[in-house]
């Protein structure tokens, strides 16, 4: 397995998990937040997304999915605080972005150098992620970073226990 093989088995993992914890959450249960003061799931999910595409057109340039106009404003830190379903989306609507988004960060992915995954990553990143292949990490396993915070909500909803 080389770094890429890895990389994109991170990303799998990533997505396996992040959609096992969707699978029979409904859109009225991604407006719940784990606790006080944090993000709820349908802000977390749009984050991810809008994340996703930032850190793609930040590795390469161009091929981060163009997401629906007023996305990324919603899923802002300025919009965090808002319970408004309204101002969010359903749950196909975040499942279908995440797979085409993510798909997107694959593919460039596959068509990243093994080489230049050592380069320095771009400027802004480099104090936790040095180098590409760290911004491909990053990009990979960040849905992991909010696994949590979804288990915790599952459990508040007394769904089942799924990984």
């Amino acid at each position: 397995m080389n770094a890429k093989d890895a990389i994109r088995s991170s990303a799998n993992l990533s997505t396996t998990v992040l959609k096992a914890y969707l699978s029979d959450l409904d859109d009225a249960d991604l407006m719940c937040r784990p606790g006080k003061e944090c993000n709820h799931l349908a802000w977390q999910l749009g984050h991810l997304i809008s994340s996703e595409v930032h850190l793609l057109n930040c590795v390469a340039p161009g091929q981060g999915t163009e997401l629906p106009p007023g996305f990324a404003d919603a899923h802002s830190k300025a919009s965090a605080s808002s319970d408004d379903p309204a101002g969010f989306h359903v749950k196909q609507t975040y499942v279908g972005l995440f797979d085409e988004v993510r798909a997107a960060s694959l593919a460039a992915l596959e068509a990243f150098a093994q080489s230049d995954l050592d380069k320095p990553a771009p400027e802004d990143f480099r104090g936790f992620c040095p180098t590409m292949g760290d911004m491909f990490v990053l990009l990979a396993t960040h849905p992991m970073m909010h696994a949590g915070q979804f288990v915790v909500v599952r459990r508040q909803l007394g769904k089942p226990i799924l990984i």
